[in-house]
């Protein structure tokens, strides 16, 4: 790697050099740690009389070493991905493999951002330390060899993915340290995260349109074609409707009038990831799907309204008892 245009990097202006160093950190994508927010919100929902005036500071803490981690994580990510993204028709272009980053500086990066966001995760409590430790290691797993889970097809999804329920953990935990969430809920929320990725991994593909070059590209682009991508959406999909059924009878069945919103945005996610140079390719810049975010705030909405309303009647439509919420297991 220190081959690729190494030389360009003595050529920068040192904010332009700087300005390098940020981009591999993606703070642009530190907007998915949104993935938090549910965490919050259902701890509150769970256990309001955890909120006080303390728990500001807490979160602010706990939304810090996440932020951190990730960028970590996205290091080394540019790191080990540049011998393959300069084969890449756009991410070529990216700091590494057009040479304007130093790697040994980038390793420097990579660490240091660690150690910022675990130093952080400390401050909050041990649960929230151990689970930002995990984030960090599946960062590793997904990354390097001789791990390097992304090069397998859809263990690279499903160990990207799994990035989700964590990140909901980091939420709960920034709150409620002492109990778990809905181990239903979890899954519901990685497998939502798989579709996702997976629907990612279809929009390259297709925007790619050469299946050589996809597999010189990224590995499991060996193995995936549309038709088999196409299929791993809907089981991912699939997976994350039943367990998310699950958690709303368990616990708060108000929660399934607001399945249709669901169901309608991931049609929605879908009708994007067809279009050519799809934006599902770049999440950070789905922001510019108006429609798409519009669509997603009524989901979130919906969802947030229905955890704080109770409708008796749907109890007995749908012959179902109800039940309060009570602590599933203590550390």
């Amino acid at each position: 790697m220190q081959n690729i245009n190494q030389e360009n990097v003595t050529q920068r202006t040192t904010w332009m050099m700087i300005k390098d160093y940020i981009d591999i950190a993606r703070v642009d994508h530190w907007f998915k740690n949104v993935f938090m927010v549910l965490g919050i919100l259902l701890a509150y929902f769970h256990a309001p009389d955890y909120f006080s005036t303390g728990v500001i500071l807490k979160l602010l803490f706990a939304i810090s070493a996440t932020c951190f981690i990730a960028s970590s994580n996205y290091v080394i990510n540019e790191i080990k991905d540049a011998e393959f993204d300069i084969l890449h028709p756009t991410k070529k272009y990216r700091p590494i493999p057009s040479g304007k980053i130093n790697i040994t500086y980038a390793y420097i990066e990579w660490l240091l951002l660690f150690l910022l966001g675990i130093g952080l995760a400390a401050m909050v409590n041990i649960p929230f330390l151990i689970t930002t430790f995990f984030f960090f290691i599946m960062g590793i797993i997904y990354n390097v060899k001789p791990f390097r889970s992304k090069d397998l097809p859809y263990v690279d999804v499903l160990s990207e993915s799994i990035n989700n329920p964590i990140r909901l953990l980091l939420g709960w935990f920034a709150i409620i340290p002492d109990i778990l969430p809905s181990i239903s809920l979890l899954i519901a929320y990685w497998q939502i995260g798989a579709f996702f990725m997976a629907t990612k991994r279809f929009a390259e593909f297709r925007s790619i349109n050469d299946p050589t070059v996809a597999g010189n590209y990224r590995r499991s682009f060996q193995y995936y074609d549309e038709s088999r991508l196409l299929i791993s959406m809907f089981y991912y999909i699939s997976l994350f409707a039943l367990f998310f059924g699950v958690f709303i009878v368990k616990y708060h069945f108000e929660l399934v009038l607001a399945t249709p919103f669901i169901a309608g945005f991931v049609a929605f996610y879908v009708k994007i990831s067809l279009a050519v140079e799809s934006s599902v390719q770049t999440p950070e810049k789905l922001y510019r799907e108006r429609g798409l975010i519009l669509y997603m705030m009524l989901c979130l909405l919906a969802c947030i309204a229905l955890l704080f309303i109770k409708i008796p009647l749907l109890y007995e439509w749908f012959n179902i008892l109800q039940v309060e919420i009570i602590p599933l297991w203590k550390f």
